[in-house]
């Protein structure tokens, strides 16, 4: 291993120290709950029958949490649907508002 290599890698392994310690979350954890936040996004943005890309996403330790401010009561189960799909979802908090006028403002 090259002296660079080496230093990239302490240099890696610092990070994940830290990430656990500041979170609570094994680095593993932290990484799932990353690529879990990033696919439910992707299935937000892909549904083109509403508009939900102005949900906001956060997902810790497998549970993900959506906010913001959708149409209908229609989208709100929609996105909370699309969520769950995504494998390693452990439970969904919809925390999700319908905009009384039907139409939501953007974020």
């Amino acid at each position: 291993m090259t002296l660079r290599g080496l230093v990239a890698l302490v240099m890696l392994l610092a990070f994940a120290a830290g990430c656990e310690s500041m979170t609570g979350r094994s680095t593993g954890r932290y990484i799932d709950d990353k690529t879990i936040n990033a696919q439910v996004k992707t299935k937000l943005v892909g549904e083109k029958a509403s508009n939900l890309t102005r949900i906001g996403v956060n997902t810790i330790n497998g549970v993900v949490q959506l906010d913001g401010v959708v149409d209908s009561v229609r989208d709100k189960i929609m996105a909370e649907e699309l969520a769950r799909q995504v494998k390693g979802v452990t439970n969904v908090v919809n925390q999700l508002q319908v905009n009384s006028s039907g139409s939501a403002s953007p974020r």
